[in-house]
């Protein structure tokens, strides 16, 4: 059974900069992906990554988040860049699987000055 472990949350101000990390225990050579679940809203998915480089992203979050992983280190990053209130969330990692999507137990990431 492969698990994730999230990393990297905290609180930032507004325009500033985070990298989340996800240990992957087991495969990790998987599709991957980021979500996110803002307080009173359905959890939204923030962008994939293939098993080699290939992403895709939500097209509200194009161009401030960038998910890259380390194969060698079993670790996906979500990288984000001028963060704003509304980023506000619990930051998931995913794990695309033959039985399904495996989550992470998320990382709060809290933008506020």
């Amino acid at each position: 059974q492969v698990q994730l472990t999230e990393s990297g949350g905290g609180l930032v101000q507004p325009g500033g900069s985070l990298r989340l990390s996800c240990a992957v225990s087991g495969n990790s050579r998987n599709l991957m992906g980021w979500y996110r679940q803002a307080p009173g809203k359905q959890r939204e998915r923030i962008g994939i990554i293939s098993s080699g480089t290939e992403t895709s992203y939500a097209d509200s979050l194009k161009g401030r988040f960038t998910i890259s992983r380390d194969n060698a280190k079993n670790t996906v990053y979500l990288q984000m860049n001028s963060l704003k209130l509304e980023d506000t969330a619990v930051y998931y990692c995913a794990y695309f699987g033959d039985s399904g999507i495996i989550y992470g137990q998320g990382t709060q990431v809290t933008v506020s000055s």
